[in-house]
């Protein structure tokens, strides 16, 4: 045997294990490692996202409130950037510094070395196109279009929201969502986003060693072309919108005004507010946090939807109709006006139903309520009391008190009606009874409403006992609203004893003695009811609530002045001035008009000895 022949093997072994290795590199790196084939692909290719034009959203009569502009990203790919980058130059080009220049190089990097990413954002087109001829001169800086919000008028911002930049949560729930993307943050940019993003596209074109791009890659075979976002057609009329807002101005409060026959929010003020297009571009982030800081004002916040008031007076409407429901009172029952167990106002003495309604009076629906609560079903009165309570909550509940109202829009309080499990764990078990929780029956004690919940009563009043849910959008692209906004919510109440509350509401404001004369409009009957919803150290909040006309009702609102006094005193001809706008487009009462503009409530007051609940 020749005795290099062992040898030979060995050789031969070390050369194949050579050779697997070799095979094991390269598949590796061909197939495993992408970033050969990334450092490859960009070094020829440029991979571009279309992204598509959002969804534009547009007013009940086709006009547009939010729409899309031009704006460009500025992207950077790490490993072609230049070493000796002339970083003076490029920052003095987009103005920028130079240690925001090194953070966001610093951050691309980390993402990855040969992937594109964000290096400057929302570039508006004005500035792009100085920026973009001058951007042949540093490799690895390209431009990608992208779209801006814009708003046609400075209104509604806390219920149009905005939109911002998808964080890490977004992106972990919905892979649709990429670093750099954006989607609705807040208010119906959020609750229809799926609707408005719409579908991403690609562009790939073919660039030269001067970092020129030279056309399309494949004459564009690997292009696709993105998918708009579907246009929104809401419910909002941009025209009371505006005007709402215009007479809140220096005032905390809201007003909503709702279609009765359809559900439809016709306007959602809130106020103090701010313009939509400070969260829009470049200058977002400084002005949020801006915006964000002004606690005192809290202009983010949206006091339709999220501020729980007590309900006041008007509350002793659902009071006196649960009472006829249940038969403890009838339309002709007369309750004398007993001032020595509750506080009222006003000459009257013995009313019935309409009268009490008309002149507010405490001494009746404390006695409604006593009568619906002690009905004398069980011999205890704690026994009695509790079952009483949870009967009269479920007819509560059915008028979309004490329950979220499911709107299209993100935030909504259910406000708060108690149930017994609250008085259990608040005084102990059978230990609270009705002359515990009184307070309940003329809205104040623990009742907490919102006053998209207000406008929604004054909805069901106006139709006669049932309600669409409140909704902001009449179509979504041409396929009308969601199937839910559709359906009638009726209440436990038989729609035959409407008559007489909205014949009682009509004298509240067209009749001598009524508490909201200045409510009353010339040429429309309008129905309403005030609230004065009481504070313990400032000023009680003005309320209203009403709809108009009479009879085929056009409109249904509820407007909230905090810290102003008297529902009749601020927030009736708020309410009517709104009303006269929406039915006849103008309004005749200027004085009224500029009465309610002169009027400042951002000064805090202390309150005084005249501020009382009716």
């Amino acid at each position: 045997m020749d005795k290099f022949e062992n040898r030979r093997f060995v050789v031969l072994s070390i050369m194949i294990l050579i050779g697997i290795i070799f095979l094991g590199r390269l598949f590796y790196i061909q197939v495993l490692d992408e970033s050969y084939k990334h450092s490859a692909e960009n070094q020829a290719l440029v991979k571009t996202t279309l992204y598509p034009s959002r969804g534009v959203i547009y007013d009940r009569n086709g006009e547009v409130i939010v729409y899309n502009q031009a704006s460009y990203d500025l992207m950077v790919i790490p490993k072609q950037v230049d070493k000796d980058i002339d970083t003076l130059k490029f920052c003095k080009i987009l103005g920028i510094a130079q240690e925001d220049f090194v953070e966001k190089m610093k951050k691309a990097k980390k993402y990855s070395r040969y992937r594109p990413s964000i290096f400057e954002k929302q570039i508006t087109d004005k500035n792009w196109v100085s920026i973009s001829e001058k951007l042949f001169q540093f490799p690895g800086f390209f431009g990608q279009k992208r779209t801006l919000r814009k708003y046609s008028r400075p209104v509604a911002a806390q219920v149009l929201g905005f939109v911002g930049e998808a964080s890490k949560e977004n992106i972990k729930k919905d892979p649709f969502y990429k670093p750099g993307d954006y989607l609705g943050i807040s208010g119906l940019e959020s609750w229809y986003e799926k609707e408005l993003r719409g579908k991403r596209g690609v562009s790939v074109y073919v660039r030269d060693v001067h970092n020129r791009i030279k056309g399309s890659y494949d004459n564009g075979r690997l292009d696709t072309l993105p998918v708009a976002g579907e246009d929104l057609l809401s419910t909002i009329d941009l025209d009371l919108q505006e005007y709402g807002e215009w007479l809140m101005q220096n005032k905390r409060g809201s007003i909503v005004a709702i279609e009765p026959e359809t559900g439809e929010i016709l306007a959602m003020v809130s106020s103090p507010n701010y313009d939509p297009n400070m969260l829009v571009g470049r200058e977002r982030t400084e002005n949020y946090s801006m915006l964000v800081a002004n606690d005192s004002l809290n202009p983010l916040f949206n006091r339709a939807t999220n501020a729980v008031y007590r309900p006041g007076s008007i509350f002793k409407l659902v009071e006196g109709l649960i009472g006829l429901q249940k038969n403890v009172i009838t339309v002709n029952t007369r309750i004398r006006c007993n001032r020595a167990i509750i506080k009222c106002h006003g000459s009257h003495t013995n009313d019935d139903l309409a009268g009490a309604i008309q002149h507010s009076c405490n001494p009746y629906f404390r006695e409604v309520y006593r009568r619906l609560i002690q009905s004398g079903e069980y011999k205890s009165i704690y026994e009695d009391s509790r079952f009483g309570l949870k009967v009269w909550r479920e007819y509560v509940t059915s008028f979309g008190l004490g329950e979220r109202l499911q709107t299209d829009i993100s935030g909504v309080s259910p406000g708060f009606v108690p149930n017994v499990a609250f008085y259990d764990k608040w005084y102990g078990e059978k230990r609270w009874a009705f002359s515990t929780i009184y307070s309940n029956s003329i809205g104040e004690g623990e009742m907490g409403v919102t006053p998209l919940q207000m406008a929604n009563l004054a909805a069901i009043l106006a139709n006669r006992g049932f309600y669409y849910t409140p909704h902001f959008i009449k179509s979504i692209g041409d396929r009308g609203p969601r199937e839910e906004y559709l359906v009638k919510n009726y209440t436990k109440i038989d729609s035959s004893y409407f008559y007489v509350v909205i014949d009682a509401l009509a004298s509240v404001v067209n009749e001598p003695g009524g508490t909201a004369r200045r409510a009353r409009i010339d040429s429309i009957t309008v129905c309403g009811k005030t609230g004065t919803v009481q504070n313990p150290t400032t000023p009680d909040h003005s309320v209203f609530m009403a709809f108009a006309p009479k009879y085929n009702p056009k409109i249904a609102i509820a407007v909230y002045v905090e810290e102003a006094g008297f529902g009749g005193t601020w927030a009736a001809p708020i309410s009517s001035l709104m009303i006269e706008k929406y039915i006849t487009g103008e309004v005749t009462n200027k004085k009224k008009e500029q009465r309610i503009l002169e009027a400042d409530f951002l000064i805090p007051v202390k309150k005084t000895d005249t501020d009382e609940s009716h």
